[in-house]
């Protein structure tokens, strides 16, 4: 389902097109190798695998990670393929597991597993961040690897050189070293390191038992907490392309590549070079559709409401992907599993079982961020897309009032909050 990119700190796409999950195979055995989000190896020996069930690899994998049961349903089992040739295994977050669900998990291996993977999505920059929000991150990873802050702390003396190891690569301007200044010796760090160092003084380090320090569980569902502010946390990931607009006397576009990351909750388009998002949108506010003309890209359509000089109009975005297939039937699913889902209560816990009214109340679902300027605001004025409204005759370019959506896909009505566009009494072509 998802073409991985390599991130800092981890081997990219050339050395993983060489990795295998099938290390050996003899006439009744083999060695099935499964790797988790911090690229860490889990070697199986497995009998008879051509019978071998997902359900039984997955409770494999627990079995030699000694998991508890909550995680049959927190982690599943992807096959990733960064350059299309053998893929190989992965255990690490479902996509379909609730936000809500996760911050009611007391486990500290499974809090771990899940702050390696959405800690790996922020310093590749698949998650996009604003710098206050990657310096607040990092200083929680700076806490679980240097432990609390200490002016002179020997360890980050040996890992000065590793800063891309808190924060994402484009932070990560070299110049005096953020370590030098944890040593007090006088020298001034840059700033993107001078931020990271104000937020790991203060991280806090009141324990759940009221000692001094923290247990590093704490830090793990800390670090959760506030990537569950991103709107794209948890989401599958797939490639695509997108047009750009036109620009200068010929009208030059060409085309740009972005990551579609898609979750129970929407869709986000996102700049793969830029770093920020181009187009954010729940299922309320879109239909969708795929196309596969023979001897054409396959194309993703989404379709919105937007705006032309200030007039209502209906957008429509073409998203190039060979996954768009798979794309479109990941959003059917997704609002499927929405719709069917009962609205959170006290019976939904961490176990799935009732809970009893003397239990904690589920977490407080945190605001998004809504900086101006930020990196998760939508940029529809850096893609290309068509204004339209549908007279019942065909696709025009207009400027319009409301009518019928050109895509029938699109979640039940009375439901979502996406409406189309009206051609007015005389429809003025673009």
């Amino acid at each position: 389902m998802d073409g991985t990119e390599g991130s800092a700190g981890q081997p990219g796409p050339a050395e993983r097109s060489h990795r295998s999950s099938v290390s050996s195979v003899g006439a009744r055995a083999a060695d099935v190798l499964v790797y988790l989000a911090d690229d860490t190896v889990v070697p199986l020996a497995v009998e008879n695998l051509p019978s071998l069930s997902a359900h039984e690899l997955h409770r494999a994998v627990r079995e030699v990670l000694q998991l508890p049961d909550i995680a049959l349903d927190v982690f599943a089992l992807w096959l990733v393929s960064p350059l299309l040739d053998e893929p190989f295994l992965q255990f690490r977050r479902n996509v379909f597991f609730p936000k809500r669900r996760e911050l009611q998990i007391h486990d500290e291996e499974v809090l771990r597993l899940l702050y390696e993977e959405a800690k790996g999505n922020v310093l590749a920059a698949r998650y996009p961040c604003d710098v206050e929000d990657c310096e607040a991150l990092g200083a929680l990873v700076c806490r679980v690897q240097l432990g609390p802050y200490q002016p002179g702390h020997p360890a980050a003396c040996d890992l000065r050189e590793k800063l891309d190891s808190f924060l994402p690569a484009h932070l990560c301007k070299r110049g005096q070293s953020l370590f030098a200044a944890l040593r007090g010796r006088g020298a001034r760090a840059g700033p993107g390191e001078q931020g990271l160092l104000n937020a790991y003084r203060q991280v806090q380090e009141v324990s759940s038992d009221g000692g001094c320090e923290a247990a590093l569980g704490t830090h793990y569902r800390a670090y959760l907490l506030k990537c569950h502010e991103l709107p794209f946390y948890g989401c599958a990931f797939f490639h695509g392309e997108v047009d750009k607009p036109a620009q200068g006397f010929l009208h030059r576009g060409g085309r740009k590549p972005v990551s579609v990351a898609i979750s129970l909750e929407g869709v986000h388009v996102i700049d793969s070079r830029e770093k920020h998002v181009l187009l954010g949108l729940r299922f309320q506010e879109l239909s969708w559709d795929h196309t596969s003309p023979e001897e054409e890209e396959p194309i993703l359509w989404l379709e919105f409401d937007g705006d032309s000089e200030g007039t209502p109009v209906n957008k429509l975005l073409k998203i190039y992907s060979k996954q768009a297939e798979l794309m479109s039937s990941l959003i059917e699913y997704c609002i499927e599993l929405s719709q069917a889902a009962e609205p959170a209560g006290p019976q939904d816990s961490a176990t799935g079982s009732p809970s009893d009214p003397s239990s904690s109340p589920a977490p407080v679902q945190r605001p998004k961020l809504r900086r101006q300027g930020s990196v998760v605001s939508s940029r529809i004025q850096h893609l290309s897309t068509i204004d339209y409204v549908e007279d019942g005759k065909g696709i025009r370019r207009v400027k319009p009032k409301r009518t019928t959506s050109f895509f029938s896909r699109q979640l039940s009505l009375g439901q979502g909050s996406y409406t189309v566009v009206q051609p007015g009494d005389s429809l003025e072509q673009g």
